[in-house]
Parts: C-alpha cells; structure tokens; sequence
C-alpha cells in the first residue's frame, strides 16, 4: 500500500489515489494550483481533523485495491479492457467537445480555454504508453519476464507522473469541474465527460503503480527469467 503520511502533498495523492480529488473538492481543498502544500497544513486550511482526512485517504486506498482481480493475468485483462480502450474512446468524443465548448463560450469568464489542447496533449502522451505496455510489457509479465522488464516499469512510472501532471491542469482549466450558472448540455456533458475520465486514468494509474508493477519488483539482471510467486499466476 502506498504510505500518506500528513507531510504528503494534496497535489501528489490526488493525482495518485482514486477518490482523493473528489474528497479534496468536498472541504475546498486545492491541489492543482498549490498543490505541493502538504496534507497537514490542507486539513487545518479546511477547518477539518488531518488525522480524519488521512484516514479517509487511507480507506480509499483499501477500497482502490480491492477492486482490482488477484491473478496476474486477470488484472492486465482487467486494465486492457477496462481502461485502456476507455481511454481511446473518451478521448475521441472530449477533444472536440472541448473545441466546441471553447469556441461557443470562448468570452465568458469560466470559459475552459486550453483544455482542448491539454486534452490533445494527454492523448498524445497516453496512446503511444498504452501501446508500450500492450507490445512489450504486459506480453512480457504474462509469459517470461526478463532483466529489461524493470527498465520498462521505471519507464512507465515515469509516464505515469507525466500524465498526473497533465490531469493537475485540467483540474486547473476547468475549475476543479465548475460548471457556471447557466451552463448549457454541451458544456455540462463536456465536465461530467472529463471528470470520469480523469477519474478513470487515475485509478488505472493506481492498479498499475501500487497493484500489479510490485508484483515484478524481484526480478534482476541475475534471476533472468525467474519469476515471483505472485508473477506466476499470470498463466
């Protein structure tokens, strides 16, 4: 399990664990402009108990990883299926909704400018990460893993904190998903559209960095193929 302790940035683990954005957005907390303020000094800001706060984080953690198949093997099928094709389609709707909804309402003051092109720019980053894993890592982790399977995941965390960044300013552009007075149905679909795919990605962030990643920690330069006992339920 990851460790949130009260010294942990709002930024970090709304961008890390699944529920944590929409509890920061319950007590107005936020973590995508000042986001390195620590969770400690976010829960005092709030009027709220810091210990009450992490516990709550800490039971959404346990709730995240329950979610999430036992075998190796059913947990990429789950990702694959659940997410990453999610992701495509979402993304194919949103960005031009985005476009739309900028270009109607590009005058009012909550207008979403730059989401489109944030959006794009995520899409841009994500596919071809999502291809990586689907080629090369997942086929490896299913069959045999091998000394360059650790350079993969170091290169998909990386990714992963890529794409957090990315989501921080989506939170940004819209708001923290704001709708104004008045919003019409393009605008409101628009919110509620990236809203669960924010959502999505950061749960799917989640099984991969916390669930299945560790799973393959073990295997080095000198085990070669050798796999863990958690890595041979993939079959």
């Amino acid at each position: 399990m990851t460790e949130y302790t009260l010294d942990t940035a709002v930024g970090v683990i709304a961008c890390e664990l699944p529920g944590a954005a929409e509890l920061f957005r319950q007590h107005e907390i936020g973590f995508c402009c000042g986001g390195d303020v620590p969770l400690a000094q976010a829960a005092a800001d709030a009027g709220i108990e810091a210990a009450d706060l992490l516990d709550r984080l800490q039971a959404l953690e346990l709730a995240a990883r329950r979610e999430a198949p036992d075998a190796t093997g059913e947990l990429i099928a789950h990702i694959l299926e659940r997410y990453h094709q999610t992701h495509r389609t979402d993304l194919e709707w949103l960005i031009p909704l985005a476009q739309k909804v900028e270009h109607v309402h590009g005058a009012h003051r909550s207008a979403p400018l730059g989401l489109a092109d944030a959006l794009a720019e995520l899409k841009d980053h994500l596919l071809p990460h999502m291809a990586r894993e689907e080629l090369a890592l997942f086929p490896m982790m299913r069959h045999e893993p091998d000394p360059d399977i650790r350079h993969l995941i170091a290169g998909m965390r990386d990714d992963h904190a890529c794409e957090s960044r990315s989501l921080a300013v989506i939170e940004h552009l819209t708001h923290g998903f704001t709708l104004p007075d008045g919003a019409c149905r393009s605008w409101t679909a628009l919110y509620v559209g990236v809203q669960k795919f924010c959502d999505d990605l950061v749960t799917h962030m989640h099984l991969e960095n916390s669930v299945l990643f560790p799973r393959f920690a073990g295997i080095d330069a000198f085990e070669g193929s050798a796999l863990s006992p958690a890595a041979r339920s993939a079959g």
